[in-house]
């Protein structure tokens, strides 16, 4: 079976220019909650200032109704944002570094050895499972094309650690199948491919080739984002995270996963979108 982790209500709008009320994420994360899902991210607990589109994420995880056999986890940049989860009763957390030193310098001003250092203590301290994200595990838009090796180093440190899984994202989407088989080739030796996801943005309409090429070499778990909602700010204009909806469509049979409640809880969400990304600095706004 493939399982899709749903980023929507995260990674989605932490980059949308205008505020989305709290009751239409609450809204938008119940409908998620009936479709079959079994993990949804459902916000931040990065410090407010600096992600002021998820700074009701405390409120969120209140109102919403969770369901059993749903995982309700949440993005911490410290042990200050894994206490904050802990309160709110998250079922899981997750951590964000970068394989390449430029984009993880920019995206979280910290290099990359900084923040492997930051996110000891949080895994160490987190009596819930901790994920690991890894962006730009394919392409870096300051740095080109990033090697499986410098991915490995960052997957093999965090998986050390103690994370539970990682995440490898392809944060402006110009991986191609061929590259997701070359990254693969190289962390499957060293690393269960029950333990890796892949993250794939659908700049260039190659999202769902990509998952497919990942699936046919043993990865079970995708991330997606319903609505295709999201995308990375140094690639503005593009489209966002792979839909959901795709996914679970590619991996026909699959799933247990109804498109058609991901097609209404995208109904729910749209109308409380403008359009338009944020385009100011990221620091501190961790982008998949």
């Amino acid at each position: 079976m493939i399982r899709i982790v749903e980023v929507g209500p995260r990674d989605g709008l932490q980059n949308e220019a205008g505020w989305v009320p709290t009751e239409a994420k609450v809204a938008y994360v119940n409908r998620l909650s009936a479709s079959g899902l079994t993990e949804i991210e459902v916000s931040s607990f990065v410090a407010p200032e600096w992600v002021p589109q998820l700074a009701d994420a405390e409120a969120v995880f209140a109102a919403i109704t969770r369901q059993p056999g749903v995982r309700y986890t949440a993005l911490v940049p410290n042990q200050r944002g894994l206490a904050r989860a802990l309160a709110s009763r998250v079922d899981g957390v997750a951590v964000f570094t970068a394989a390449s030193e430029t984009f993880c310098r920019k995206n979280i001003n910290a290099s990359i050895a900084e923040s492997l250092a930051r996110f000891r203590p949080v895994v160490a301290d987190s009596p819930v499972p901790v994920r690991g994200y890894v962006s730009t595990a394919f392409h870096c838009p300051f740095e080109g094309p990033v090697a499986p090796a410098a991915v490995l180093r960052v997957t093999t440190d965090l998986l050390a650690m103690g994370c539970a899984e990682i995440s490898l994202g392809d944060t402006i989407g110009r991986a191609h199948v061929d590259d997701v088989e070359r990254l693969l080739e190289v962390l499957l030796p060293h690393c269960p491919a029950e333990r890796l996801a892949l993250h794939f943005h659908d700049t260039f309409g190659g999202a769902v080739a990509n998952a497919q090429a990942g699936a046919a070499m043993g990865i079970r778990t995708f991330d997606g984002s319903t609505g295709g909602l999201g995308g990375c700010p140094y690639a503005p204009g593009a489209p966002g995270n792979v839909a959901a909806e795709a996914l679970v469509r590619a991996f026909t049979g699959q799933t247990a996963i109804d498109v058609t409640i991901l097609e209404q809880a995208a109904a729910l969400i749209r109308p409380c979108l403008t359009g338009q990304a944020r385009t100011d600095s990221t620091m501190g706004r961790p982008a998949s």
